[in-house]
Order: structure tokens, then sequence, then C-alpha cells
């Protein structure tokens, strides 16, 4: 089925007029990335040369998607809006929210009931909007999108981090906040900076045990996890044809890990067989017909050096495959070097748990693959050393895995078939162990792999791999095997050596479709109700305007040492029952972020008690006797997942100011949505002048101005006093947020 078909008829008709129109006036050759953003400008009157990393562009994306996560705040916000629908096609997926413990069926039951209230209410607020609606166990977001709406040279906005995966089909899809999904569902400008490109050429083609999770593990590497910061990386070169579509959304998936905007592919051969494999031959027609523009130009393949701005060169045919950890996904090292990091390091060498799926991994191709190497177990007479945990990424793949065979091949090795949701990934996942404090190993075929985020142990390493790696680990229980040279000893005491992974890109019978589990909105009629005693949901309140003073005497609430994520300022896991609710989901603010005066977590000195209590409730404290406050952290603050709750409940309980060395694009934007001062250091060692009893001002706001700096006084507990400058991103729209208190009141 192709659903919103008349705005995928109008699209590809205006679309090779519109790149014309854009060529006309830049006068240049042009990237593809540039053709799809140009294309979806706001007011085709604005056209022109924008300066990358520089200028704000407004842009019309062609839809909207949110995980139910994500989804309740998005929504709220939306309601207050005043509109009667949503703007352009927009879709809920429900995936979050289900705990991966016993398997799907009991999963998804035990889902259903707990979280009847926030599934009732996605369902009726999409109906009244007229928003498409996935119910649990349809699948991750993500896949679902993939699978159903990513169509080539399109531009979508999505309540989730990993939305670039519809890059896997040459889409422009980018995560963002509810916020930012509010203006695109209303019809409003929605704003970006121009990205800067990164032009990765591969060549070769992959062989092996390699897969296309070590192309973005290998690049994350290089890159790190803020390499790809307002940039959006564009692959080009001979080596993208031999990468099938959802090959490419894996690697699209996990350009978030590197900071990116987006990712995307050209549209090639690949695509279009993917597109009729899932029921959308005629949208594979409609991208033939202006293939030439879906693809960079040809001046830009031959200088690419001279159109982007950083080139980076992958050779498939070398490639190895990659093991990324722990802690941080941009650890990267190929497999034949990794078990002398693990010795070397002393990591916990016994492989605990294999986890395979999320909305990175969880392709047919990827499945098959995997289920090739367990089926190994029983044709080579083997046994199995860890625990596995599958989970499809959408009921059909499911379906289709189940009738080709691959779910029996699981199982026959004690696998256990999780829900077709996001479980484990986001730490929805109900683990036991012998004790769940010790240190201890595993390796996901996930994108993240944050302290305490698939268990919420800290001492839990996490290693990230592809799913053949992940499998081949679980079989042999040992970090430090090496499929690619190492033997294993069967029951028959014989040395065996696993065959390389075998899958097919696409079912040869074509897929099952399963219990497809979507929704059509069914319009105004539907009755939104909120209990006004609900521990769950919360209908929203505006955040008061600025005051037009200067932010004067802000106690200092926390200063952050090292990685703080969002995972470490609005934890997820069981603190996810509360994404609808802020006032009680604020209890969890920064209770992930380590103080730098102690080293310890959710425990900062407060001026009001003197002595160290939780960061919520102090923040609780000061905004109970009028005071703001301010955060102070170190570089790429906001690091991760696109949730705005973390950029939300600061600014509920009253702090003020984020000064941080740097911060994650996502995050920065977010702070700014809501009315937030993020500001950063001009010169970084001023970090360390900040002391853990400091009272803090912030001056020159009342002539708050784009590229103006603005003053920092600190005020020391001995009565010294001294300044430094800092500086900011706002241009006049974002300053307008901030002054009418939020984005949303400024509209």
């Amino acid at each position: 089925m192709v659903y919103d078909l008349d705005m995928l008829k109008a699209f590809y008709t205006s679309y090779k007029g519109k790149i014309e129109g854009i060529r006309a006036v830049l006068q240049r050759p042009l990237t593809l990335a540039e053709k799809i953003l140009y294309a979806h400008l706001y007011n085709e009157s604005d056209l022109k040369n924008y300066r990358r990393g520089e200028d704000y562009v407004n842009f019309r994306p062609d839809r909207v998607a949110m995980q139910d996560a994500t989804a309740q705040m998005a929504l709220l916000q939306f309601m207050n809006a005043g509109k009667d629908a949503a703007a352009v096609p927009s879709t809920v997926h429900c995936d979050h929210l289900i705990q991966a413990y016993k398997g799907a069926r009991a999963d998804i039951e035990t889902a259903t009931q707990t979280n009847k209230e926030v599934y009732d209410f996605l369902r009726d607020v999409s109906s009244r909007y007229g928003i498409g609606f996935w119910k649990p166990g349809a699948g991750i977001i993500h896949q679902v999108v993939l699978e159903n709406y990513a169509f080539p040279g399109g531009m979508m906005v999505g309540t989730d981090s990993h939305t670039p995966n519809a890059g896997g089909l040459g889409m422009v899809a980018i995560g963002v906040g509810g916020a930012d999904a509010v203006d695109v569902m209303t019809g409003m400008e929605w704003e970006l900076k121009m990205p800067q490109l990164i032009g990765v050429r591969l060549t070769g083609k992959l062989n092996g045990w390699t897969s296309p999770k070590d192309v973005i593990l290998k690049l994350a590497g290089i890159l790190t996890v803020k390499g790809g910061t307002n940039a959006i990386i564009e692959y080009f070169g001979p080596g993208t044809a031999s990468l099938s579509a959802t090959g490419k959304a894996t690697i699209c998936n996990m350009g978030a890990e590197v900071g990116a905007t987006t990712s995307l592919f050209p549209f090639d051969e690949r695509m279009a067989v993917y597109l009729k494999a899932t029921g959308r031959e005629e949208v594979a027609r409609m991208a033939e017909s202006v293939a030439a523009d879906l693809r960079q130009d040809e001046a830009v393949l031959e200088q690419p050096e001279k159109y982007y701005d950083r080139v980076i060169e992958i050779d498939l045919d070398q490639l190895e495959p990659y093991i990324n950890g722990p802690f941080t996904p941009d650890a990267a090292t190929p497999i034949s070097e990794f078990a002398e990091k693990v010795v070397l390091n002393g990591y916990p060498r016994k492989m605990e748990v294999g986890l395979i799926g999320s909305c990175t991994n969880s392709s047919y191709q990827d499945i098959s693959r995997a289920a090739s190497v367990a089926r190994q177990v029983y044709d080579k007479n083997l046994g199995v050393a860890s625990p596995l945990i599958v989970n499809p990424g959408s009921e059909q793949i499911r379906a289709t895995a189940d009738r080709d065979g691959m779910i029996d091949a699981f199982e026959r090795i004690g696998a256990t078939i999780m829900a077709n949701a996001c479980g484990p990934c986001i730490g929805q996942w109900k683990r036991h162990t012998d004790d769940p404090t010790r240190k201890n190993s595993i390796v996901t075929s996930f994108n993240r792999n944050f302290a305490k985020r698939a268990d919420g142990n800290p001492n839990t390493f996490a290693f990230v791999a592809s799913p053949e790696i992940v499998l081949a680990l679980t079989i042999a229980g040992d970090l430090c095997f090496n499929p690619l040279k190492d033997r294993l000893v069967n029951h028959d005491g014989e040395k065996v050596k696993l065959a390389e992974p075998e899958g097919d890109e696409l079912p040869a019978a074509g897929f099952a479709p399963g219990n497809e589990g979507y929704l059509p909105p069914q319009g105004a009629n539907a009755e939104i109700k909120i209990n006004p005693d609900s521990n769950r949901l919360q209908l929203l309140k505006p955040f008061p305007a600025w005051d037009g003073k200067d932010f004067l005497d802000m106690p200092l609430l926390i200063k952050t040492q090292g990685k703080c994520t969002t995972d470490h300022i609005s934890m997820a896991g069981p603190w996810l029952r509360y994404r609808g609710h802020l006032e009680n989901i604020s209890d969890n603010m920064l209770m992930g972020a380590v103080n730098a005066f102690n080293g310890e977590t959710n425990k900062v000195w407060n001026r009001l008690t003197n002595r160290y209590e939780a960061v919520s409730a102090t923040a609780k404290q000061y905004k109970a006797d009028g005071i703001g406050s301010i955060v102070v952290a170190e570089e790429n603050y906001g690091e991760g997942s696109s949730r705005e709750h973390a950029a939300m409940e600061p600014r509920f309980l009253n702090v003020k100011v984020i000064l941080a060395k740097s911060f994650a694009r996502i995050h920065e934007t977010n702070l700014k949505k809501q009315g937030m001062l993020a500001v950063t250091f001009v010169n970084k060692d001023d970090y360390d002048r900040i002391q853990e009893h400091d009272v803090i001002s912030v001056l020159g706001l009342r002539d708050f101005a784009p590229g103006r700096n603005l003053e920092v006084v600190l005020h020391h507990e001995d009565g010294s006093e001294e300044s430094f400058e800092v500086q900011h991103t706002y241009n006049e729209q974002q300053i307008g947020w901030f002054r009418a208190g939020s984005a949303l009141n400024a509209k």
C-alpha cells in the first residue's frame, strides 16, 4: 500500500522543475543534500547561496514521524497550537514503552495494560488531528517508516535521533524535539542552520563477515561522537551501489552517533528494488523518472573536494568487521585488534548476553545473515555459551522471518524473541542477573552503548557490532573470539570454524504482512481525555516570558564532569512512564550527571540547606523560593537522543542558563525552543574557574543580539569576583523565543 499518494505525486511532478530553478540561481553543480534541502525551502523566493554552518534557513518538510515516548510531549504542545489537523502527513509509532522481559506475546500484553492511558491518549489525539497511529507491536518507528513512508528526495523530521535511518532511501530525515515537530505539523516554517557537508566516498564491495554496520562503526572512530555536528554525511562513489537499501539505512541510522544532522545515499536500483518489494512500485517509478536529480551532479563526483567540506575515503574491499565500545559508540576497533584491546584494558572477557535488533539492524537481510550463523550451531554440533535476545524491527519482518524459518533457527539455540520494539536498546530491558551491579560484558547490534543505557548497571560493558558478529560471539561466549580465524570445539571434541554468514537482501517469497497494527485517523469527533489526577499525563502550561532583566546571583546547580548525554540529563528506562507528565519526569533531571566537585551522581550542594541533595530536589527548592539556577557542562552537552524532556525539565525547574564547552545539535535547538539560554565558553579553560559555592550572573541580556557576546560574573564564596565572556548562536527569531518564554509562546 502507498500512503499519502497525492502528496508523493505532487512532490515528484514538481521536483525536476525545482532543481532546474535551483541551478539557474546558484549557477553551480549540486550535491544531493543541496538538491533536497533547496527543493524544500519554505519560500521559494528565498532561494540563494546559503553559507554552510552559518546561515539559518526555513524549510518545509514533507512529513513528521513520532515515537510514543516523545509523541506525548509533542502532541501536548500541538494541542495548544489551535489547529484542527496536522498540516503534513504525520504518524505516531508505539515502540518505546514495551519492556523486554518474558517474550513478545507476554510483554505486549503487559505493555498494553500498563500503558493503556498513554496509548489511548496517543490514539485519540492522532485520530482527532489526522495523524496515522501504529499500535504496540507494529514495529520500531524507523523500520516502519522505511517500509511504508520514506521516499527518495523527500524531507522528514522525526522526534527521535535515529530518524536519519530513512536516508537509506535517499531521504533527508532529521531528528528533532517535539517543538520542532509542532512547527512542521502546524504548517509553519521549520528552521535549521544550513549544514556543512561531509562526503564519504565508498569503493569496493563488502565481503565475508563484513557488513554495512562496519562502515559506520569505522566512520564513528574517524569522526568521533561530535565530528558530524551541524553536518550532513553524504555517501557517494561506486561502493554505494553494492549496498542494499536496508544496509544503507543502517549506516544512516547510526550517523546520529557522530552528531550528524542526517546522512543519505544517492538513489539507485537497490532502492528501487526495495520500494517495489514493500508494495511501492508507483513510488519507484516516480523516483526513476527524476533519477538524475536524486543523485549528486557528475561534477561533484569528479571533484568531491571542491564541493564537500570534508571528504573521507572507505574501501569496502579492505574493511574489517568492527566492535565499538565500551561506554561510547566511537571507540572503534577492528576485530583483528579487539582481543588484544580486551586483555590490555581488562574488560570482562566473558560475553554474557548477545542482543540483536533495534532500529539499526533489524531488517530481513540482518535477520537472515544472523540466522545463517545460528543454524551452524546444529550443523556443526556446537553449543551456545551465552543467552540471545532478538527484537525484530517490525511485524512485517517478524512474520516473514517466522515464515522463512529464521525465528525457529534462533529459538533452537535458546533465543528469546522479544516484541517488535526498541526494548533493551533504550533501557527497556528487565534483566535478571546474579548481581545487577557487577562488571560484565554484553554485545549488541544497537547504536548506543552509554553507561547504564541497556540495563541500568554502570558496570555493564556494552559493545556494538553487526548482528552476525553478535551471533558469533554469543556462540563463543568470549569477547576475544574472532570468527574470521578462530575455531570452536564442538560436542564431539572437533575444532570447527564458523562459515561466513549468508543472507538474502529481500525475501524470495515476498514480505508477509502479519498483523499490521495501523489505525487511520477518524477525524474531529475523537474525544481526548486527560485525568487531572493522572501521574502519566499532564496538560502543559506556557512557560513564563523573560522579565527583561539580566540573570543575577544564580546559584550553581551542578557543574557536570565528562560526558553528559540526554541519558544523563533525563534517563529513560523506568522514567519513560512519565514522558507525558512534565512535573513527574522532572524528578529525574540530571540524576545521571557526574558532579565535578565530588565525582558522584545526583548529589549537589544545596545553598538553602547547606547539605548535599538530589539535583532535582535542590532545583525544586530554589524554584519554590523564586531562585533561578545555572548548569555548567563540558563538551557535546546533550549528546544522544532527541528527547526534549532534557530541555523542558530544567526549564520547568527554573534553571535559567546552560553554560557548556559545546552542545550537541538537537539538544541546543531544544533548549532554544523552550526559552532557555544556551551559551558556550569563549575560552574553554574558564570552566575550571567555576567553584562549587559560586553565585553566578549573566549580563548583557537587555542587548541580547546575534553575534554579541554576553558576560558571566562569578561571585566566589570568599567575596572575590571573576568575569569572562560567553558566546551564543541565537539568531533574531530564536532571541524572540527566549523573550517570549518559548517558541510555542511566540507563535
